[in-house]
């Protein structure tokens, strides 16, 4: 019961991420898009992942990245491109999207705030606009587990609590802005931070 009213929870809020995506940067059907950080899985019966080639109007004018296999990926979404890269060293040349998007993706690069640094940069280098997204530290609830406060915790205790394969470095919206190259507008919708830019 609680998984889904938690995938129901989810698939509005990205629902509204889409949204405001398409209102803030209004892509239109020749605009390129790069999505960094994609799964390899479909969507739906239950799972959010890839929401964004799911529902956005043009899939054919997509480029997905993920950092494993994107089998799956690649048959549930066969207008998109598929390509398996380090979102720290993105294999595109600068300027090559009109738009980079990532939804909470960054809280799980490793590397610390260096590596999220690294990161961020490269989608804002082969993009003209991003839009990033990420749980918001101080929000009370740990939005990938829904237990209380257990993000608040140092590094060490909370990689033990909470049950990732990969790291999880939650952020607050100051050090989410300072991760650009260049001023962002950070939106604070209490659950999630999203940075829209260059301002």
């Amino acid at each position: 019961m609680l998984r889904r009213v938690a995938s129901q929870v989810s698939l509005r809020s990205r629902a509204r991420k889409l949204q405001l995506f398409l209102d803030l940067l209004q892509p239109g059907p020749e605009s390129s898009v790069v999505d960094v950080g994609v799964t390899d899985a479909p969507f739906g019966g239950g799972s959010t992942n890839n929401f964004f080639e799911a529902m956005y109007p043009w899939p054919e004018r997509i480029t997905g990245v993920g950092q494993t296999e994107l089998d799956a990926f690649a048959t549930a979404f066969p207008h998109v491109r598929a390509v398996r890269a380090d979102g720290r060293e993105l294999p595109f040349a600068d300027g090559e999207f009109d738009f980079g998007f990532s939804n909470a993706v960054v809280e799980h690069v490793a590397g610390g705030r260096e590596g999220q640094q690294r990161f961020v940069h490269e989608l804002c280098r082969v993009s003209t606009r991003v839009f990033v997204t990420t749980p918001n530290r101080w929000f009370p609830l740990e939005v990938h587990t829904l237990l209380p406060f257990v993000h608040w915790l140092p590094a060490g205790a909370r990689n033990r609590l909470i049950p990732f394969d990969d790291v999880l470095d939650p952020l607050g919206p100051k050090d989410f802005a300072l991760l650009f190259p260049y001023s962002v507008r950070v939106l604070n919708r209490g659950m999630t931070l999203i940075a829209v830019g260059p301002e």
